[in-house]
């Protein structure tokens, strides 16, 4: 490890020095790997991941596997999203709204397990583009260590996989509402729909990212653009269609350029 991680990693270790953080845990590389470093230093730490009909049963799943890996006590919590009506119409300020509601609980949960700190994974190659979400973050008690240490992504895939930490090569992962346009109403079954479609296609084409863009009666799939190769076989593609079409979808595409962050944001 270069010297300029070790002086990142010491000033992250740091601002955790023996306190009681509580980490908000989704099982990705970043929490993973801000837990562990956590781990190292902190008085306690409680990793807490608040479940929602936006994060898919398959993550859920991880993010209970990781936590056993790190051997970190893991505490789940539901919130009801389609409840919250600001969120269901997908306004363009959704995830500002969604976020702000994510900190409130992280924050009350702390108090209640009578911790010390809140903290998240976003990391410093995580606040370019439009991220509403982040300002949120800043509006409140949450801090954001990786970040505030400067430490990148690709560093935090560094550190992960010398710490032999099993997800640190996993794809970045995003809500299930970032697959939607804009004030297009989100319920139950058009999540169930996109939850499916990318399961559908990264178990039949093997890939590791992709993301089910939804669009009224087309779903636009992306994959890693260094994976595009793998959805050109005839056969596959036709189960994909008729997959596609079970769900519901009247069409079902492939996106040229293969996935990118913030692609609904692009009109």
């Amino acid at each position: 490890m270069n010297s300029s991680i070790s002086t990142k990693l010491d000033n992250l270790r740091e601002s955790l020095r023996d306190k009681r953080v509580l980490v908000a845990f989704s099982g990705g590389v970043d929490s993973s790997t801000l837990a562990l470093i956590a781990r190292e230093v902190a008085a306690e730490v409680i990793l807490l991941t608040v479940n929602t009909v936006t994060y898919s049963e398959s993550e859920l799943e991880i993010a209970k596997r990781v936590a056993h890996e790190l051997d970190l006590e893991h505490q789940i919590i539901w919130h009801d999203w389609l409840e919250e009506e600001e969120l269901v119409e997908n306004p363009r300020d959704r995830c500002y709204q969604c976020k702000k509601k994510l900190s409130q609980r992280w924050i009350e949960e702390a108090e209640r397990l009578g911790l010390d700190i809140v903290v998240e994974g976003t990391t410093a190659s995580d606040i370019e583009g439009y991220r509403p979400g982040e300002q949120a973050l800043r509006e409140t008690s949450v801090q954001s260590p990786l970040l505030n240490a400067g430490i990148t992504k690709e560093e935090v895939r560094e550190i992960a996989r010398e710490n032999g930490l099993s997800v640190y090569d996993r794809p970045s992962m995003a809500c299930l509402a970032t697959r939607f346009p804009y004030g297009t109403q989100i319920t139950n079954e058009r999540l169930e729909m996109v939850a499916g479609i990318e399961n559908f296609v990264r178990l039949h084409f093997g890939v590791k990212s992709v993301r089910a863009r939804y669009h009224d009666d087309l779903v636009r799939v992306e994959v890693g653009r260094d994976e595009r190769y793998k959805l050109f076989e005839e056969k596959k593609l036709d189960e994909f269609q008729k997959y596609a079409a079970g769900l519901g979808f009247k069409y079902a595409t492939i996106d040229a350029f293969g996935y990118r962050t913030g692609a609904m944001d692009e009109v």
